[in-house]
């Protein structure tokens, strides 16, 4: 005899194909599910560190910055320091510049000549004076060129007056001084 099954053997087919189906689609999703955690907490870790590279990148250039100040700071004081230096230097060439131009004055200074006043404007000496004539005006002007710390010395004007019975010769004289290095070991 012939057997028949008659059981649903299809239907038993398909739910078995249906819960095959299910376990594969739980454990896709619970490895996606696992992929997905995996990935999220690995970019975390990644953009954490990468904030903590920033973080000290960050503090080392406000490092940076402060000692780039802290140089700008230093540059200014060190020219500000150079400047007083040469100011000082200048002073104290000027010192002994100006008791030079002075000793050279008196020594240039023809008998029969008084100055009554020597303004010094720069390198420009203004001076202003009596004389006994005409000839010891002349003779200051070339003592005064002849020196070597002035030059250029131009009449700016002569006139003679009568001064207690006495004919004199009031002068005005421009000459400009010769800038001259200091002298070492003085």
């Amino acid at each position: 005899m012939t057997r028949l099954n008659l059981l649903p053997w299809r239907e038993l087919r398909r739910r078995e194909q249906d819960r095959q189906l299910l376990t594969i689609g739980i454990g896709a999703w619970a490895v996606m599910g696992l992929a997905v955690f995996y990935a999220h907490f690995h970019v975390t870790g990644m953009i954490d560190a990468q904030n903590k590279r920033n973080e000290f990148l960050n503090a080392e250039i406000k490092k940076v910055e402060d000692q780039i100040k802290e140089i700008a700071e230093l540059r200014k004081k060190r020219q500000d320091l150079i400047q007083r230096m040469n100011v000082i230097y200048q002073l104290q060439t000027d010192r002994a510049r100006v008791v030079r131009v002075f000793d050279e004055m008196v020594r240039k200074l023809p008998e029969g000549v008084y100055f009554t006043a020597v303004r010094h404007t720069g390198l420009d000496t203004h001076i202003r004076g009596v004389a006994q004539s005409n000839a010891r005006v002349s003779a200051l002007m070339r003592n005064l060129s002849a020196s070597e710390w002035f030059s250029n010395p131009e009449l700016e004007i002569i006139n003679v007056r009568q001064k207690g019975g006495e004919r004199v010769s009031e002068f005005s004289v421009k000459v400009k001084q010769t800038v001259k290095k200091p002298e070492t070991g003085s």
